[in-house]
């Protein structure tokens, strides 16, 4: 398949993300255009190594795929009104941080890619590559989530399909 490539890095550098208990809540957060947090983080990650590999960019791609699966781990559902949401656009990325140093060990390029990833919403700029790389993909994942949502919905039941049976297959292996 197509996607072959970059989903064999996504699970050799982000399985223990995306077979977190709190990253599988992210199921039932609506994203863009209804489409759920977690297969908007997949999405971006999966983007987020298709952009470096056509820009032939040399990048830490560990940092890249877990900060993009992390950038929008804030865990809870932005359409509900509430206090704690208002403003979610400029606040998330920081809830997203807050939530993820808690349940991951993250490095500076992490950590920076989750923190900066609305920029220009998020008044400092990325400090790497990699930040630009997650900000870019982040955009155009949610103007195409947005637009085209029928055929992400049918792309990411293939992409949920695929990392569940491998998620499963690794597991049986572990044991």
């Amino acid at each position: 398949m197509y996607y072959d490539l970059p989903m064999g890095l996504l699970l050799e550098h982000g399985i223990d993300i995306l077979s977190s208990q709190n990253m599988l809540r992210e199921k039932s957060f609506i994203q863009h255009g209804g489409l759920s947090c977690y297969d908007h983080s997949l999405f971006v990650a999966y983007m987020s190594l298709v952009i470096a590999k056509k820009m032939r960019l040399n990048v830490d791609v560990r940092s890249l795929i877990r900060g993009a699966l992390l950038h929008d781990y804030f865990l809870y559902d932005w359409h509900v009104p509430s206090s704690s949401n208002r403003n979610h656009a400029f606040k998330h990325p920081h809830y997203a941080y807050e939530n993820a140093r808690v349940d991951f060990n993250l490095n500076e390029k992490e950590r920076d890619i989750i923190l900066k990833h609305m920029f220009p919403l998020t008044v400092k700029p990325p400090r790497f590559k990699e930040s630009y790389i997650v900000m870019l993909a982040d955009k155009y994942c949610a103007v195409y989530e947005t637009l085209a949502v029928n055929r992400m919905k049918m792309k990411a039941e293939i992409l949920n399909s695929y990392l569940e049976n491998t998620i499963k297959i690794t597991r049986e292996e572990r044991e």
